[in-house]
């Protein structure tokens, strides 16, 4: 990054001082405090790296603002199609680019324009195990002055190594957490570039940015038989094991009953252990 950064097409837009709804838009100081230090005036020592803000401080308006402020075509890098719908319609209710110029890119659709929405999953797709990655060619089909890279924390190996090739692009990660599964978290830094914007969700919440959030832990026993395979397996069993300890059923049980008048959301990691949780409660499933 000390070599500078080709700079890419130029692509200008505005945002709207207003949204299409009619209410009034600006960005928030700290979203637009993200903006400036990752840009940096421009120089080389910006440019490259990650914002970390919590789950609803809007890390998509950052993005947008980002790309605003560097003035280039964009690739946009999200996990799943809804996501490429969410970013498609903040960026036509916040700025003033035509929708002709918004591209998505995923299994269902192959366009490339001067920003260009795709997921990981179609960029890590191959005809056959151990082929070469369909699309990659993707990340070179255009002359990008940027590309961001939504919930970084989740970005697949494959597109890891393909980001180390880019090292002259601007990159913009965005998360509202940097732990990852595999223990990359270093790489993340390495390849998209360091932190460098970090608003801790008390602070967010003390200002009504974001809703109060009250968080309770609640510990549950381990079996005997389960104990021991959790005592002898590696790091990433262990912690499958203690996300699924069916003990927790029991746990979900009391808090349904406590809760019983409230709306409840059962978050988790494991397609098996929610359909597990979905048929024994009777509660609907949502994947993919």
């Amino acid at each position: 990054d000390l070599a500078g950064y080709d700079e890419g097409n130029k692509y200008g837009f505005n945002l709207r001082p207003t949204s299409t709804n009619g209410k009034k838009f600006g960005m928030r100081d700290y979203q637009r405090a993200c903006v400036e230090v990752f840009h940096a005036g421009g120089g080389n020592e910006g440019g490259s790296g990650v914002v970390v803000l919590p789950c609803g401080a809007g890390k998509t308006i950052v993005g947008i603002g980002v790309m605003q402020i560097v003035g280039a075509e964009t690739l946009i890098l999200v996990t799943n199609t809804l996501s490429i719908r969410q970013w498609r319609n903040e960026i036509l209710d916040k700025t003033d680019i035509p929708p002709e110029d918004i591209g998505e890119y995923s299994g269902e659709v192959k366009e490339i324009r001067p920003i260009t929405i795709a997921t990981y999953n179609i960029l890590t797709h191959r005809k056959k195990k151990g082929g070469d990655f369909t699309h990659f060619h993707l990340f070179s089909a255009n002359n990008w002055g940027l590309i961001v890279y939504d919930e970084v924390h989740l970005l697949p190996a494959p597109v890891f190594r393909m980001t180390s090739e880019l090292q002259s692009k601007r990159r913009l990660g965005l998360t509202a957490t940097l732990v990852r599964e595999d223990g990359l978290e270093e790489d993340v830094f390495s390849l998209i570039g360091p932190k460098k914007y970090d608003v801790p969700w008390k602070e967010l919440e003390s200002k009504s940015w974001i809703a109060e959030a009250k968080c309770k832990e609640i510990r549950v026993n381990m079996e005997d038989d389960l104990r021991l395979k959790y005592s002898i397996a590696d790091d990433r069993e262990k912690f499958r094991l203690a996300s699924e300890n069916p003990e927790k059923m029991k746990a979900i049980d009391l808090i349904m009953e406590k809760h019983s008048e409230s709306h409840l959301l059962v978050i988790g990691q494991y397609i098996n252990q929610l359909e597990e949780i979905s048929k024994k409660f009777n509660i609907p499933l949502i994947t993919g």
